[in-house]
């Protein structure tokens, strides 16, 4: 299949429109631009006006995953920091972001989570259940020490 070529000014109306969409890390956005053939000058030029435009901000996009991660899909802490660590964003980056999840709604969700994964487990022991629902959430990311929290 041939690759349609675009001008300068067109991928980098594309770029815009892609980190306008939604929220881009900046890893996204160089896998982005591999589509088109650029040369390295022209991504950097790009790279460069989509920084200093605001188009992309890698704090805003940290602070936007963790919420979305946290609030809509219900990951815990480590699945989120895994994941933003495989976009490259920096460990310090990522801990300042984490102010985004209130502590309470944290413990909150653990604890809604265990008690619905816990009564779905029938016909187990009951260390079985426990044991079962303790590694569905550490699946999910959340840390043992905030599991066991639950307990006490």
């Amino acid at each position: 299949m041939e690759k349609k070529s675009f001008t300068f000014n067109e991928i980098k109306l594309k770029l815009m429109n892609y980190c306008v969409y939604q929220d881009r890390c900046h890893a996204e956005v160089e896998q982005k631009m591999k589509e088109f053939l650029l040369i390295d000058e022209a991504k950097e030029e790009i790279m460069l006006y989509l920084l200093k435009e605001n188009y992309l901000n890698e704090e805003r996009f940290t602070r936007s995953y963790i919420r979305g991660k946290f609030y809509i899909k219900h990951w815990g802490k480590t699945k989120i920091k895994m994941n933003l660590k495989q976009k490259q964003i920096s460990e310090k980056l990522i801990s300042k972001c984490f102010d985004e999840i209130d502590e309470d709604d944290y413990q909150k969700t653990i604890k809604k989570i265990y008690e619905d994964y816990y009564s779905k487990q029938n016909g187990l022991k009951e260390y079985q259940r426990k044991s079962k629902t303790i590694k569905y959430l550490m699946s999910r990311g959340f840390e043992y020490e905030k599991i066991n929290d639950i307990f006490d």
